[in-house]
């Protein structure tokens, strides 16, 4: 499987997902964000949406990332952040971040080569950014601002309470 560019911010792609198998799919709808897909055959198994960073001309957002219901866990999200991150770098762009707003999300970002730089947003997420320092120090610190979270599932604590090394990249 590959992924595919299907356009920059101001080319206006736009994408529909069906609701029921993705997270988001509301999102890919709107043609002010560039997208990204993972095909198998005809079927978009993982989308990507990004777009520039407002305040700082050498960064891009990915905004969102997601994966077929059925498609979670095989690493298709991590594959497509990498594989957007390289665009943009090719695109001149010296950083990429994302936000992300769970440890799963957290450890597949570190996968693709980002890192977390200590910030959050105004709604929880811890932002992440490539090239990043992705030392165990700032891992183990990003992994700490979930632990002290009260709203996390079983399987959130399941992983947290194992995870203390940041894992290879892809």
């Amino acid at each position: 499987m590959d992924a595919e560019l299907l356009g920059w911010p101001l080319d206006g792609p736009t994408l529909r997902l069906d609701h029921e198998r993705f997270s988001y799919a509301g999102k890919f709808v709107m043609s002010n964000t560039g997208k990204a897909v993972i095909r198998e055959g005809d079927d978009i198994v993982a989308a990507a949406a990004f777009n520039e960073d407002r305040t700082d001309d050498g960064a891009l957002w990915i905004r969102y990332i997601t994966a077929r219901n059925d498609r979670r866990g095989e690493g298709l999200g991590p594959h497509l952040a990498e594989f957007v991150a390289e665009r943009a770098s090719e695109r001149g762009y010296e950083r990429v971040r994302i936000a992300v707003n769970n440890p799963f999300a957290f450890e597949a970002l570190y996968k693709a080569g980002f890192g977390y730089t200590g910030e959050t947003t105004g709604i929880a997420e811890l932002v992440l950014e490539r090239p990043g320092d992705r030392s165990g120090e700032r891992y183990r610190a990003g992994l700490t601002e979930f632990r002290g979270r009260e709203n996390l599932s079983d399987a959130e604590r399941a992983f947290l309470a194992d995870a203390e090394a940041p894992p290879e990249t892809l």
